[in-house]
């Protein structure tokens, strides 16, 4: 199982941005997804989430902000992200779930400049 976050970049505050998660090994449908973020001195946050069943939820902070979907077809999990504030600034983990904890992969840094 391999997950690579990419797409990451810095971008001025009212942007946007699309990371993309390579999946690989993970079949969607046994597994819960997720983007997690992590700003320095922070604890890791759960921004968004998509059940293995379809369902998606968004943390209070991103909501209509960010969405998350993701390719079968590609073996790709997307977080778009708009309208980017500098308290979004943090590294990006694509995450997966299956019977017990989120595993996360290799992060991407989103930096939003004032």
């Amino acid at each position: 199982v391999q997950l690579q976050a990419s797409g990451g970049g810095l971008v001025q505050a009212g942007g946007s941005l699309r990371l993309s998660c390579a999946a690989s090994g993970i079949i969607f449908s046994f597994n819960d997804m997720g983007w997690f973020r992590q700003a320095p001195g922070k604890q890791r946050e759960l921004v968004a989430s998509r059940t293995r069943y379809g369902t998606t939820d968004y943390a209070d902070s991103v909501k209509g902000r960010f969405t998350m979907s993701i390719d079968i077809a590609k073996n790709t999990v997307y977080l778009q992200m708009s309208s980017l504030k500098p308290e979004d600034t943090a590294v990006y983990y694509c995450a997966a779930k299956g019977t017990s904890n989120w595993g996360l992969g290799q992060g991407t840094q989103v930096t939003v400049s004032s």
